[in-house]
């Protein structure tokens, strides 16, 4: 365990004049922080490579190894460590010359050590900062990166693949699926997998304004450009800058404002509603539809060249009922994300025959629906396990709609393939204690052994 001094901060104190370095660090040490001292700059970076400290406070000239050394080698080894550089009053230029190349500030000669600490704690809080922005949006990438995706059949397989890959590029991106597949999770996992993951990521659904509105959304307007403008506005091209703009159902967007839109993908520029000039911006643009695009080309209702140029990377997400195996483990996520919503409820599980029902459901609404089923069930079933009688009351089209199980090999998934991806799915979810499983599944352990042998 840390001791107190080392969970205030661990300071690094560079100087040949060891005299100076160790006043400093007499100092320091008496505010509560670890200091370390370095007789030079050599020797600072080789103790910084064997445990890094939070702050660096070096003196600019030093022989061999100065101050200018130690700032580039700290950075390299770490680029989030402060470094403080300490330099004589006519050693200005330098100092500034430091500031620009990373430092977090400089010191002149001769200078107070209450001036010390408080640049050493501002550069300590800083750091803290900037570390815990890191790690929310390292937290943030988790949840709405490929992490999120759920599934491991085939289909979602070559999918998560095709993500990884399509990630690190910069071309425009078109998502194509049904609605309720999870496009924009897609789109998420597509910028929180690539370099531009520590930038913005702004989305925008094109159905929800009409075209005057949209227009200014996309591209901002000046104060006055239209009637209630009181105010100017970026824009979201904008606010996305270095990052990424997902339009969603870009179908929907109207021929007049798709021609700006092209411009704006194919120079980079952008002009605000009533500006006399363009803003250079870097997006990545990542669009879906769930629509029928040829043939909205073919109406007249959609730009061909503007679909050939968000078509550069085509993304398919396939619908619930062309992924029907993974939908045991789609269950379980939702049935955990309802259970964390709504603390008191009972659901635990469902049985297998619900289960069986709901994998041969046709989930016109994909997985949205299934959530949304799902969420009902935990709110409204007033026991641990939802049976197909609970379907029947609270969710009656899908078990009238479910599949006949002799049309269940037509649809890819029969009935013995549904109870072994569900014995297979309860054991993983036992940590592979197959007893443990069985009496969760109310049968003997030696039918899963039979099954797991492919006997009868």
């Amino acid at each position: 365990m840390a001791s107190p001094a080392e969970r205030k901060g661990r300071i690094l104190v560079v100087d040949d004049h060891i005299e100076m370095a160790r006043v400093m660090a007499d100092q320091l040490g008496d505010a509560g922080y670890t200091v370390e001292i370095a007789a030079g700059g050599k020797q600072a970076l080789a103790a910084a490579r064997a445990r890094p400290p939070d702050v660096v406070v070096t003196d600019l000239r030093m022989e061999g190894v100065d101050g200018f050394d130690v700032l580039e080698g700290i950075a390299a080894l770490d680029g989030a460590i402060p470094v403080l550089i300490m330099t004589a009053f006519g050693a200005i230029d330098s100092a500034i010359d430091a500031i620009r190349r990373g430092a977090y500030h400089y010191l002149t000669k001769p200078f107070r050590l209450d001036e010390v600490l408080l640049y050493v704690e501002r550069a300590l809080a800083d750091r803290r900062l900037r570390d815990e922005h890191r790690a929310l949006r390292r937290l943030a990438g988790e949840r709405t990166g490929l992490a999120t995706m759920i599934g491991r059949g085939a289909r979602m397989n070559a999918l998560c693949d095709l993500i990884e890959r399509v990630a690190q590029a910069q071309a425009p991106v078109l998502i194509r699926g049904e609605s309720g597949t999870g496009k924009e999770l897609v789109a998420r996992a597509l910028h929180f997998g690539g370099p531009r993951r520590e930038r913005p990521f702004v989305a925008v659904n094109c159905t929800a304004l009409p075209e005057s509105l949209l227009e200014s959304e996309l591209f901002g307007h000046t104060r006055g450009a239209f009637t209630g403008a009181t105010s100017g506005r970026r824009g979201l091209f904008s606010e996305a800058d270095g990052g990424t703009l997902f339009l969603d159902e870009i179908g929907d967007m109207a021929p007049a404002l798709q021609a700006k839109l092209l411009r704006a993908i194919e120079e980079g520029e952008v002009r605000a509603v009533g500006a006399d000039g363009t803003r250079t911006v870097d997006v990545r643009v990542i669009a879906a539809s769930h629509q029928d695009l040829e043939a909205r080309i073919k109406q007249g209702e959609f730009r061909a060249d503007l679909y050939y140029r968000l078509n550069v990377v085509p993304v398919v997400v396939p619908p619930l009922r062309e992924r029907r195996e993974d939908i045991p483990q789609l269950c379980d996520h939702f049935l955990a994300r309802a259970r964390e919503r709504n603390p008191a409820a009972l659901v635990r599980r469902l049985s297998p025959e619900a289960l069986s029902v709901l994998a041969r459901s046709p989930w016109p609404g994909n997985v949205r629906e299934l959530e949304n089923v799902l969420e009902r069930l935990v709110i409204v079933v007033g026991h641990e396990v939802v049976s197909v009688d609970d379907l029947a009351m609270h969710a009656p089209t899908l078990v009238e709609d479910a599949t006949p199980l002799d049309r269940a090999k037509a649809d890819l998934l029969t009935l013995r393939q549904l109870e072994r991806d569900y014995i297979a799915w309860v054991i993983e979810r036992c940590d592979g204690n197959k007893t443990r499983a069985a009496e969760i599944l109310a049968i003997d352990v030696s039918t899963i052994h039979r099954r797991e042998r492919g006997l009868q």
